[in-house]
């Protein structure tokens, strides 16, 4: 995990610009440098670093004797860079996992790049040579990345829009800054004045597709067909090699422990593998709750079933309430249940970060878009509606629950790895027929339980307990945070000021006091940014008006059962 930020074609003073790039050194503890480009000298690039793997070599941009002309700044990890350096025989000069970036591009190309990395990443590679720049995410945003292009050429490229804001350019007072897309790249030219102009914009995989990597994998063979006891087979192997294919780093390795089933079987397998590893070290595990916090009794029940170093982080509402404008303005964001849920999230990260050693932090993120795991799925028409909406889902993670779980970590210098959001096995996932995916007998995510029912990873209560939001599961049943939050903003926000809130916020306008709070903060941080977020995130086929899980009418059956 690290912190990006380039500039091409700047017409403003690059040692005034450059202290925009100082906004995301949280992103990168280790280490930071500016590099001009030769040649460009109103090009540069600035780097801000954790260092997870290679310590020293591992500075950036990269730029390796055999290709002079090319300049990488990536922020990422690519889980398969000395299978392909051996397959292909490519001489590292470094031991950097992204110098695998610069060797595919020379011999095949960005495509052919792209779609083999086997990873997360968002990288800025520039082409001295070719006079091209490359921009590139992974499938699902899993790393951050956001641009801003003017009319005259001018672009700027950073881990968080935060770093991008402040630019200044003469011919825009208003510098549009977008996120990237996941799962594209863009080629854009250079000009001999150092701007750009973008020739393409390229959509290079889709979550459904097996990807290109694939071919290159050491995985053992899947099984064929979709007899049930197969692709329980094929999915523990995938995920088994999902968590095994992220231990890859110098840094102690730990994990967030909600105790709910995502979290559990990270946490049960990512043991299990790093004793297999020999790994000198206990893993260790982090809850966070209230008093009377069901998230925390469960989780104290998987620790002591798996045998991990486990710590417990418990808050109150007003230490909550406290951070709120920290976590937005690290957020980049006002939805009403990514803030909610980053509270937590924010809180124990500061906690990992300030009493432990842990850095690199394993996490059950993307397994309930992918596994269809929230309470509303069992209101889905029809198993195809139920997978049109996962992968709706999945293609929107970088604007709810992948960016929590990045910026959230990222913002106290922890890295973030989330194997459910594995290519192989995501991909595997999604090839399933429909009707096997749906929840089943009133419990949703059934066929990942069912999967792993006789394997003892995790008590059997854990296994099947039913799906319990991580904001709403830090806090007990009698009073849910999402309650606790609306309690005290009721008093914070007027109903006078509520309504004319349709005139103050015209796009994405606040509906409840709750939301309007948390515009009312990030249009403090980030004036003028609301397209930043296309919609709220809500659950579907229910007419509730609350994202919380707590308020949907099969949770209070079950709550009641």
């Amino acid at each position: 995990m690290c912190g990006i930020w380039a500039l091409f074609g700047s017409d403003d003073c690059l040692s005034v610009q450059c202290l925009s790039a100082m906004k995301i050194a949280h992103r990168g503890p280790d280490a930071f440098r500016f590099e001009n480009v030769n040649g460009y000298t109103n090009c540069c690039f600035g780097f801000h670093r954790l260092a997870v793997v290679d310590q020293l070599f591992g500075m950036q941009p990269i730029r390796v004797k055999k290709y002079p002309y090319l300049w990488l700044c990536y922020n990422g990890e690519i889980y398969n860079h000395k299978k392909l350096q051996h397959h292909f025989e490519f001489e590292y000069q470094t031991k950097v996992d992204g110098e695998i970036i610069l060797h595919l591009y020379d011999k095949g190309g960005i495509e052919q790049t792209v779609c083999m990395l086997d990873g997360v990443f968002a990288f800025i590679l520039l082409d001295t040579a070719n006079k091209k720049v490359f921009l590139g995410r992974d499938t699902y945003g899993v790393r951050p990345l956001f641009k801003a292009v003017t009319e005259d050429g001018f672009l700027a490229v950073c881990s968080e829009a935060k770093g991008l804001i402040n630019l200044k350019h003469s011919m825009t007072p208003f510098l549009k800054v977008e996120p990237f897309l996941p799962g594209h790249y863009e080629v854009l030219d250079l000009k001999p004045n150092g701007k750009v102009a973008s020739v393409e914009m390229v959509k290079y995989h889709h979550c459904r597709d097996e990807p290109l990597h694939a071919l290159y994998d050491s995985v053992e063979k899947l099984f064929p067909g979709f007899e049930i006891e197969t692709v329980k087979n094929n999915l523990r192997i995938l995920f088994d090699n999902a968590i095994k294919k992220r231990l890859m780093t110098d840094r102690r390795i730990g994990c967030l422990l909600s105790g709910g089933l995502d979290s559990s079987l990270v946490a049960a397998i990512l043991l299990k593998q790093l004793k297999e590893a020999q790994v000198q070290y206990p893993l260790q595990t982090f809850a966070i709750g209230m008093e009377d916090s069901p998230d925390l009794l469960a989780a104290r029940k998987v620790a002591n079933h798996i045998g991990s170093e486990h710590h417990e982080v418990l808050f109150n509402s007003e230490e909550g309430i406290q951070v709120l404008d920290e976590v937005i303005f690290s957020l980049e964001t006002y939805d009403i249940t990514t803030v909610r849920a980053s509270v937590g999230m924010y809180l124990i990260s500061k906690y990992i970060r300030k009493n432990t050693d842990s850095v690199v932090i394993f996490s059950g993120e993307g397994s309930d878009e992918l596994t269809q795991g929230y309470i509303y799925f069992h209101k889905a028409p029809s198993p195809e509606k139920a997978e049109e909406e996962s992968e709706r889902l999945l293609k929107e993670l970088y604007l709810f629950d992948v960016l929590r779980a990045d910026r959230t970590t990222a913002a106290h210098g922890l890295e973030l790895r989330v194997p459910f959001l594995d290519h192989r096995f995501s991909s595997y996932y999604l090839s399933l027929p429909p009707d096997m995916r749906i929840p089943k007998n009133g419990i949703e995510k059934h066929l990942l339980r069912e999967t792993f029912e006789d394997s003892n990873l995790i008590p059997k209560e854990i296994l099947w307990r039913p799906k319990e939001a991580f904001s709403d599961g830090i806090t007990s049943v009698k009073n849910s945070w999402f309650r606790i939050l609306q309690e005290y903003i009721d008093h914070q926000v007027d109903d006078a000021v509520m309504a004319s809130a349709a005139q103050k916020f015209a796009v994405n306008t606040p509906k409840t006091k709750e939301a309007y709070y948390y515009r009312q903060i990030f249009e403090r941080h980030y004036p003028g940014r609301a397209d930043w977020l296309p919609h709220y995130w809500m659950p579907r086929w229910t007419s509730a008006t609350d994202p919380s899980a707590r308020t949907l009418t099969h949770y209070k059956a079950a709550a009641k059962a």
